[in-house]
């Protein structure tokens, strides 16, 4: 499947932004998909991700009740809404399709080109 990732900008600390995953070619109703970011310098870290079928949700413990993921299987897509943005959050930020729904970024197969947030003042 193919993924295009969008959304991303600057933003003030505090603010919001909504990241879209975003498939052509496939339906994503049958992949769990994963979000992963990679900060100038820093390893590529697991963000959050969601089922396939029950849409179930997973989030790291950093970013917990400040992100929230979720399905529009309409549009095949999904979405990160990030609220309460703070300057840690900053980084190029990647979805990815795979089978199961964890942290372990070599269990996604297919991946996006990545979409740059930065929060900044």
């Amino acid at each position: 499947v193919q993924l295009q990732a969008s959304g991303g900008g600057l933003v003030q600390p505090g603010g919001s932004l909504r990241l879209s995953c975003a498939a052509s070619g496939s339906s994503l109703d049958y992949y769990a998909i994963g979000w992963f970011r990679q900060a100038p310098g820093k390893l590529r870290e697991w963000v959050s991700c969601i089922t396939s079928g029950f849409d179930s949700t997973n989030y790291a413990d950093s970013v917990k009740g400040r992100f929230t993921i979720s399905r529009d299987k309409a549009e095949n897509a999904v979405y990160l809404q990030m609220d309460s943005l703070k300057p840690e959050d900053t980084a190029v930020y990647f979805c990815g399709a795979g089978r199961i729904c964890n942290s372990n970024r070599n269990h996604y197969h297919d991946w996006g080109q990545g979409t740059l947030v930065t929060v900044s003042s």
